[in-house]
């Protein structure tokens, strides 16, 4: 039985008690070994047909926009319904909430523009803003929320889910909420506390890169900088976390890590976390993967090796193992096959098909639950996720070490693709990257010197596995895990969900996928 909380706390801290026996021990001994508890830095969203026990600690639009304290409202993402946007504020404050959309429809003539526009007219405190797009094939898919108080407070959203019904409904994704920022007393120097060289993961550098990422925007035009103005009027000392950010266009990989964007970015930051020296696999779940090259240049070398890298001690290089379901796992999800259209790979040419041999020996279901897929490891406890039909629409890269700890965890909107992430540099050192993004990276030394973060299971507070008892330090993270674990690897004859195949095998719900061919 566990002894009921008091009060809520709001450093994120649950107490030890949620993970100790009733009858303690010495006192002494209960001081020494006395852990604080802190609660996972990612949440996963609200299912809404799974049952309330799967659902625990989940999130609902609502609750992210229901407060109506909220004066106003930044929305980033690649799709926008405006009207199931409008609908999550408070309905006695939802038409006084100003709401700024930014969007990569750069076309005049583009349907989704045309669309986005109509359904914005009818709400008179709504703007839209387009994004500068110069890269041909990149996408504006950051997805992030920035919301002003009438308390004087601020928050910054990051999540993995485009604005509309059905990534808030049946689809598993997940959010990271900053603390509510305070304003900075006047004394305070707004240059000073942002500041490019202050450590990755302290609040000011969260909040040097967060102002450099929406400055990003206004190279043609002014977009961002009345939100940049008034978020750097905030104070984000609370902030544990580093952003990872990808900006369209051209970049220079050698610059100074301040200025470093996409896998580069990305590699910097890891530089300065210290990783377990035993081995070690990077778990990589996406919702899409792209072409990446009918060779592995660009999947080993640019992508694992930025995300092998760590700057303190001597860690192996870790093994990669890569989550993404097959039909069978789309078809038996809530929703059936409806999921998979926002589930991409093709497999179909030549050079996709090397691509998919390469992939194949790290392919891991995401349900775990597969007739076809090879046998769990005889003996393995299953630690379960709760999301197994609620097909992912989450990205999260995660590094589990051999102590069955969590050295790092990176949520984020970039998926398996080099527009998300860059080319390989080039020998001037120059690279490309063609689509927004964004992202936070966490690691346990945010939370104290020797702390550890382990995996946390259809809650956000970690259980009391032995796991906890690593480290020796003074907090245990909890990090949500979306999935179950051990993964369970694909079968010989299994291959990924490609949305642009027919599937003539019914779903869930008696349906077959038949994809309309253009004329």
């Amino acid at each position: 039985m566990q002894r009921p909380l008091k009060r809520q706390r709001t450093d994120g801290a649950a107490p030890d008690s949620l993970s100790r026996p009733i009858s303690p021990p010495s006192h002494k001994r209960q001081r020494a070994s006395e852990k604080r508890v802190f609660r996972s830095p990612f949440q996963l969203t609200w299912i809404r047909d799974l049952p309330p026990h799967l659902n625990q600690d989940a999130l609902s639009l609502k609750d992210l926009l229901g407060n109506p304290l909220i004066r106003e409202c930044w929305q980033f993402n690649f799709l926008h319904d405006v009207p199931f946007l409008m609908n999550a504020f408070d309905p006695d404050t939802r038409h006084l909430v100003k709401v700024h959309i930014v969007h990569g429809f750069w076309k005049s003539d583009d349907p989704r523009r045309l669309m986005l526009s109509q359904e914005a007219s009818e709400f008179s405190n709504v703007r839209l803003h387009s994004a500068p797009m110069p890269e041909m094939f990149g996408t504006h898919h950051s997805k992030m929320m920035v919301l002003f108080r009438h308390d004087g407070t601020a928050q910054v959203i990051i999540h993995t889910a485009n604005m509309i019904a059905k990534d808030w409904t049946n689809m598993t994704n997940a959010v990271w909420r900053s603390p509510l920022l305070p304003k900075l007393d006047e004394s305070s120097s707004t240059a000073s506390e942002a500041s490019a060289f202050a450590p990755f993961g302290s609040g000011h550098r969260f909040k040097s890169d967060l102002l450099r990422y929406l400055k990003s925007y206004d190279r043609h035009k002014r977009i961002c900088k009345p939100l940049a103005d008034e978020l750097a009027q905030h104070d984000f000392f609370s902030v544990k976390g580093a952003l990872v950010a990808s900006v369209p266009g051209k970049h220079d990989m050698n610059a100074q890590p301040e200025a470093a964007w996409g896998w580069a970015a990305l590699k910097s930051r890891l530089q300065s976390i210290s990783c377990d020296e035993g081995d070690s696999e990077i778990v990589v779940q996406i919702s899409s993967m792209a072409t990446l090259g009918a060779k592995d240049d660009w999947l080993q070398k640019t992508l694992f090796g930025s995300l092998a890298g760590g700057g303190k001690g001597t860690a192996k290089r870790p093994s990669f193992k890569v989550v993404f379901p097959t039909a069978d796992e789309v078809g038996r999800s809530l929703d059936g096959y409806a999921s998979g259209g926002s589930i991409h790979t093709k497999i179909q040419s030549q050079q996709q098909a090397k691509q998919l041999g390469y992939l194949e020996p790290m392919l891991h279901h995401w349900a775990n639950d597969s007739h076809d897929g090879r046998e769990l490891p005889s003996g393995s406890g299953i630690l379960d996720g709760g999301r197994q039909r609620a097909a992912p629409h989450v990205k999260t890269y995660i590094r589990y070490n051999e102590k069955r700890t969590i050295d790092w965890a990176l949520l984020t909107s970039a998926n398996l693709s080099r527009q998300a992430w860059g080319e390989a540099g080039k020998s001037t050192g120059e690279m490309r990257i063609a689509s927004w993004e964004i992202g936070v990276l966490v690691w346990p030394e945010l939370y104290g010197q020797g702390s550890v973060m382990v995996g946390s299971f259809q809650s956000d507070t970690p259980g009391s596995g032995p796991e906890t008892g690593a480290g020796g330090g003074s907090a245990i993270v909890g990090l949500r895990i979306p999935y179950s674990l051990p993964l369970q690897r694909y079968g010989p004859h299994e291959v990924p969900w490609v949305a642009s195949m027919n599937h003539s095998e019914p779903d869930c719900q008696g349906r077959i996928w038949e994809v309309q061919r253009r004329v």
